[in-house]
């Protein structure tokens, strides 16, 4: 019997520590097209051509937002920013949730604290997000005034970090 525990055990270990390695030997893009709660944003960024990108050195921060954050967008708009046409408004909000840097909860939350409750990020779109803290969850808020709530944080790539969040931030 303790022999069966601590082959178990050996295997739990052994499982865990592969899952941790593959996600980290991943890029962005692979942790992200691993989650069946992001599969419009990994279309979404098939469709605006920044897979490549993604999967670039980086590193890369990335406020993904899930399947469900972009259905609460008015109806018709993820289909109209996935045709070609709509390809560089669709890249613009994308890089809109991409920071340069790989900034995990901890370097986000001392950013909030240092800049005594908020702090501004800038994206790769050169546009700011402001980041602030409310009843203990990271608060995105866009330029519009539109707020995301970080869900998960610190999925860790081997180009950088996502956090999930809520709703789809949009530029101005």
């Amino acid at each position: 019997m303790k022999s069966m525990k601590s082959f178990l055990l050996l295997v739990t270990a052994s499982v865990f520590t592969m899952s941790a390695f593959a996600q980290t030997k991943s890029d962005i893009v692979d942790v992200a097209s691993g989650s069946p709660a992001h599969t419009t944003l990994v279309a979404a960024l098939k469709a605006a051509d920044l897979v490549e990108t993604l999967k670039g050195a980086g590193p890369f921060t990335v406020f993904a937002p899930t399947n469900e954050a972009f259905d609460k967008l008015p109806k018709g708009t993820v289909e109209t920013l996935l045709k070609p046409e709509n390809k560089s408004k669709l890249a613009g909000i994308l890089t809109y949730h991409v920071v340069a840097g790989n900034l995990d909860a901890a370097a986000v939350t001392e950013a909030i604290r240092k800049g005594k409750g908020k702090v501004e990020l800038t994206t790769v779109a050169g546009v700011k997000l402001t980041a602030t803290i409310v009843d203990g969850k990271v608060i995105l808020k866009d330029e519009k005034g539109g707020k995301a709530t970080v869900t998960a944080t610190d999925l860790k790539a081997s180009n950088g970090v996502i956090h999930v969040i809520d709703n789809v931030l949009m530029p101005k």
